[in-house]
């Protein structure tokens, strides 16, 4: 009776394919994105305006966008921060956070006002 509770190998391992590909959607829709193709490792930049620079840049040669480029560079870096969730860390999380506030300043968007 206890072999039939038993899962087969490969069927172990469909599962973990599975699991690991429902796992990784975030960062297929970040590299295959047609809001804008960012740079590599631009979330990862030790500075928060050197991210929201690149992310302007992305989002100004951009032809495949369907909103404006604030729109989707502010969409791309908020979609980065929430996917993110848990595991990034403080002071990673402030760095990015910061990054909106430079992305508002080089598109000379007044900046949201924040408690």
């Amino acid at each position: 009776m206890a072999s039939s509770k038993k899962k087969s190998a490969s069927t172990k391992r469909a599962a973990n394919k599975k699991s690991t590909k429902k796992k990784r959607w975030s960062q297929h829709v970040t590299q295959t994105s047609n809001a804008l193709d960012l740079e590599p490792g631009v979330f990862s930049l030790h500075s928060p305006r050197s991210i929201a620079r690149s992310l302007k840049r992305s989002a100004d040669r951009s032809d495949r966008r369907k909103t404006a480029p604030f729109r989707s560079a502010m969409s791309m870096l908020s979609f980065y921060i929430n996917r993110a969730g848990k595991t990034l860390s403080e002071e990673r999380r402030s760095r990015l956070e910061a990054a909106k506030d430079e992305l508002r300043a080089l598109y000379h968007r007044e900046n949201a006002a924040r408690t």
